[in-house]
């Protein structure tokens, strides 16, 4: 055993954090500080910057474009026969903050993410994604920490095989802009699906869509189909609203 691993398990003051993250992740971390980043919420974070928090939420858009980019791969090849549509769609149930979140509950992120418990007393905006956003931005952590292939073996094998069945998911049946409009029809609620404008460098076939419900943006997604950019927005909203 390497004597940096040895003195992490063992001799570290932060022994005990190392191995319970040995337990969930099967590896041991490398840079302790990014693991614990990827588990604070902006709710108990702190300001570090004018407009800047030291929460996940960076290592979250860091660890969505990487999942995302493993699991297309895994689809691609899983699956050599089918169109880019279904394979979209497929994607976006792997992914999605309902079985992102299950997932987290599932491997015990529940007892490491720190958040400030008000924030589920009073059911506000983005309660019901946390753990869903510490999954993404756990493996934005492993990324930084130990490079893409590292990362793309460790979602594949402890994470994908061990615990997602691609084929049921692939039966499930999950429209989330029908479940919020009737949400909305039910609590007389507002809803619009804007088109917005792109940011500077992202492709121009790329839609970028927000859901606005009474005035308030509760999602947004981006994708290469307007339909499918619909639905991860809806989806985010659902979670944001604990739908």
């Amino acid at each position: 055993m390497p004597i940096s691993r040895f003195y992490k398990l063992y001799l570290s003051p932060n022994r005990k954090y190392v191995k319970v993250l040995k337990n969930l992740l099967g590896f041991v971390p490398g840079n302790l500080s990014l693991y614990r980043l990827a588990f604070r919420h902006k709710s108990v974070a702190q300001n570090i910057k004018k407009g800047v928090k030291n929460s996940n939420e960076r290592l979250e858009f860091l660890g969505d474009a990487v999942l995302g980019s493993v699991v297309a791969e895994v689809l691609f090849k899983l699956y050599p026969y089918e169109d880019e549509g279904f394979l979209t769609e497929l994607r976006s149930k792997i992914v999605s903050r309902n079985n992102l979140n299950q997932l987290a509950r599932k491997l015990g992120f529940d007892k490491l993410v720190e958040f400030d418990p008000k924030i589920l007393s009073n059911g506000r905006q983005g309660s019901g994604s946390l753990l869903g956003d510490a999954f993404e931005a756990l493996v934005g952590a492993v990324y930084l920490d130990k490079g893409y292939d590292f990362t793309r073996h460790f979602l594949v094998n402890h994470i994908i095989k061990a615990h997602i069945d691609i084929h049921t998911l692939e039966q499930t049946e999950t429209n989330f802009k029908s479940k919020l409009i009737e949400w909305c029809q039910r609590h007389g609620k507002d809803i619009t699906f804007e088109l917005t404008t792109n940011m500077e460098g992202e492709s121009a076939k790329l839609f970028t869509i927000q859901v606005n419900i009474d005035g308030e943006i509760l999602g947004s997604g981006k994708e290469f189909s307007k339909k499918n950019a619909e639905k991860l927005a809806a989806e985010k909203a659902c979670a944001a609203l604990g739908i």
